[in-house]
């Protein structure tokens, strides 16, 4: 499984990196606190696969790494994805590394 840091995530923002962070949490995660990313639930997000971008990096997240892990391996499997990364730590790494300002439910 490819993953990426949230330095290296905040790197490609500032460099305008051509991506797509997709945030699977909860609607009441998401609204506590995002990362601005697209939010695609995790229950909703096989149904919703054709919203993945495929030719660019897309970026999962959720609150610390798990679920976006299990989700991204999910994918691959079923559709033969191969543009996906886990964020490394999720939202909880984004607030203490980037930005503490973000709420992490």
């Amino acid at each position: 499984m490819k993953e990426i840091g949230v330095l290296e995530l905040q790197a490609w923002r500032q460099e305008n990196k051509a991506h797509q962070l997709i945030d699977i949490r909860e609607t009441y995660e998401y609204e506590t606190g995002n990362l601005g990313g697209v939010h695609i639930p995790m229950g909703n997000i096989m149904e919703r696969q054709s919203e993945l971008s495929p030719d660019v990096p897309v970026v999962l997240q959720c609150r610390s790494g798990g679920r976006s892990a299990a989700v991204l391996t999910a994918l691959e499997q079923r559709f033969g994805m191969d543009n996906l990364y886990n964020l490394k730590g999720g939202a909880k790494a984004w607030a203490a590394e980037v930005d503490p300002s973000i709420e992490v439910a």
